[in-house]
């Protein structure tokens, strides 16, 4: 196109001048749009759709409040995974590569005592023993016995010799399995804990099978019961032999052994009652077997209450060496175990009566022998196993007013066991004479040491921390330290740095008053008068009655090592019993809260309130 100039030439309009004005502003306006732009932005904006598709965009990881790179993402993550892995590997190395632990605490002096004690029981078996009873100078012995007597003629093998010689007195006999089953049933964790659990319900099944022979156990009502095996009487000057006359090994006994029956024994059927009604307890997890026992001890109960009478008359065997002075402390123990076992209320009422207890002793307090529990007198352990009942279900009236007079004399009984109180004297080396100075002072001092330690756990476990005497209040830990120093006394800690268990310590009687641990086990046999040369030898026994608790000291802490003298050397069954329930008591072998049980023993009662009625279903209207 052309015009003319108006200075004289042509006018040329090209097309770029044909712009309009919008489009020249776009242009400025992208241009200052690139100039702020960077590099990379410039060649996203400019590059055409090939150039885009030759190269990978980026992508990224919106985490919300942070914006990761995806590949720094997945970096970071497999990174922690694989350090996670890592770690968890050396860990189950670690696991599983074997390493040292550091030793268990060692067991205190009581624990390695109650090892030992418990297996004077297994040197005190009669019958076929079993494989592993772990007493190698013992065997087989009286396996007639019964059925060599032609008045019984049934099978009374088995149970336990009563102490150096191989009567079996059933009397002690049933309260020593009483003992053992008592300290089961409070103290069961603490014997699983030492590996002793199934040792120690071995022996109570052994003692109980053996009660369950002598009498009629599969009977609801029985007219006779076995007090003895064997005979001990050497007064009348008889050359009969008999286990006193001779002194043989139990396994050699060739001689007659005649068995004694009662027919009105209140003391020994209550006694062999509670023996079986306790180990129910123990057994209660063999449901066949434990209702045995209870069916028997039902049965022996019925009879002791119906055929009045002790079990020892004047003159007789049991007399002389095992008397029992009365038959009521029998009935309020047996039926307070009773009770326990079958949750029966009439057996509370017998031994929660009024005149029950004021027949057995409860209120004599001047008695010089007030608060000596013994194989005789088991009124001190009723009053403690009632007070149990108290303290932890209260079951209140008609009960209540007998069971707080138990309660209040069971603390009263713990007074008289201190020695500021003067009830009893001590020793200069600290043995409580509770014989008031006789022989054999031992086998009561481990007694109120097992009742005074277990009312100590009974009060914890029921949080109260101690008891009064008169105005004075004392904590519980004055009962344990009592335990302790009667305990301490028999392990060593006396006059003359003796213990007084066989094989405990570096100093113990090596002269026990014992046929069995006295006469070699060479394979010889040696006849009724012919072990008399063993007896009477000053050398050590040669076969060691680990475990066993001789007789003690007298009353001025001295004790005569001699096998001929039976008031220091001899051990007995029911002594031990009560030396195996006073050191689990005070054993130091943690358990849990309570040292002891606080609910087994209860099981089989029911609850002492009638349950509340469920509440009324919601109002719809």
């Amino acid at each position: 196109m052309f015009g003319r100039d108006p200075w004289g030439g042509p006018l040329e309009i090209s097309n770029a001048d044909s712009a309009t004005d919008d489009d020249r502003s776009r242009d400025l306006d992208r241009a200052a749009l690139m100039r702020q732009l960077d590099e990379t932005q410039q060649s996203w904006l400019l590059a055409g759709p090939g150039d885009q598709a030759g190269k990978k965009k980026k992508k990224y990881v919106d985490l919300g409040c942070v914006v990761l790179d995806r590949k720094i993402f997945m970096w970071t993550v497999g990174t922690i995974l694989g350090l996670g892995v890592f770690i968890g590997f050396i860990m189950m190395i670690v696991k599983l590569v074997p390493h040292k632990r550091p030793p268990p605490p060692p067991p205190d002096q009581y624990t390695q005592a109650l090892h030992k004690a418990l297996m004077f029981f297994n040197a005190q078996r009669s019958g076929p023993l079993p494989k592993h009873n772990g007493v190698s100078w013992r065997g087989n012995s009286c396996m007639k016995d019964g059925l060599s007597d032609s008045t019984v003629r049934r099978s009374l093998v088995g149970g336990f010799y009563d102490a150096g010689d191989a009567i079996k007195f059933n009397y002690p006999m049933a309260w020593s399995m009483t003992m053992l089953s008592w300290s089961v049933i409070e103290y069961k964790a603490k014997y699983e804990a030492i590996g002793e659990l199934d040792h120690i319900k071995e022996l109570i099944k052994w003692g109980t099978d053996y009660i369950l022979k002598t009498f009629n156990s599969s009977a609801d009502t029985i007219d006779r019961i076995v007090a003895q095996v064997g005979l001990g009487d050497t007064s009348k000057g008889s050359s009969q032999p008999n286990d006193h006359y001779c002194w043989m090994r139990p396994e050699d006994i060739d001689y007659k052994r005649p068995v004694t029956e009662c027919h009105s024994c209140s003391d020994l059927a209550s006694e062999m009652a509670a023996a079986l009604a306790a180990a129910s307890i123990v057994f209660k997890d063999s449901k066949t077997y434990s209702d045995k026992l209870v069916k028997g001890a039902k049965a022996l109960y019925k009879f002791g209450r119906l055929q009045r009478g002790r079990y020892s008359p004047n003159g007789s065997d049991q007399a002389i060496f095992y008397n029992s002075t009365s038959y009521w402390d029998e009935f309020v123990w047996g039926g307070a175990w009773m009770y326990f076992a079958t949750g029966n209320n009439s057996y509370l009422t017998i031994a929660t009566a009024p005149g029950m207890a004021k027949h057995a002793g409860a209120y004599w307090f001047g008695s010089p022998n007030y608060g000596v529990f013994t194989w005789d007198d088991k009124l001190p352990g009723a009053q403690v196993l009632l007070s149990r009942l108290r303290l932890f279900l209260s079951p209140g009236y008609p009960y209540e007013e007998i069971l707080r007079t138990f309660h209040n004399q069971t603390d009263n009984v713990m007074c008289s066991y201190l020695p500021l109180f003067n009830s009893f004297n001590f020793t200069k080396g600290g043995l409580i004479q509770l014989n008031h100075g006789g022989p054999q002072p031992l086998q009561y001092a481990v007694n109120a040491a097992f009742l005074a330690s277990l009312y100590s756990d009974y009060l914890e476990a029921a949080d109260t921390p101690g008891w009064y005497c008169g105005p004075n209040f004392y904590t519980t830990e004055v009962l344990r330290k009592f335990a302790r120093s009667q305990l301490d006394y028999i392990l060593g800690k006396n006059p003359l740095k003796m213990s007084y268990v066989v094989g405990f310590g570096n100093k113990y009687p090596k002269r026990p008053h014992h046929r069995g641990a006295s006469i070699p086990h060479n394979g010889v046999k040696y006849g009724c008068k012919g072990g008399f040369k063993w007896r009477e030898t000053k050398k050590a026994n040669p076969n060691a009655l680990v475990g066993a608790m001789v007789a003690g000291p007298d009353r001025h802490d001295g004790f005569k090592d001699v096998r001929t003298n039976y008031n220091y050397t001899e051990p007995t069954l029911a002594a031990n019993a009560g030396l195996v329930a006073a050191l689990i008591s005070i054993a130091d072998i943690p358990t849990g809260r309570y040292s002891i049980d606080k609910n087994t023993i209860f099981s089989a009662i029911p609850p002492m309130f009638p349950t509340p009625p469920p509440p009324p279903s919601a109002w719809k209207p």
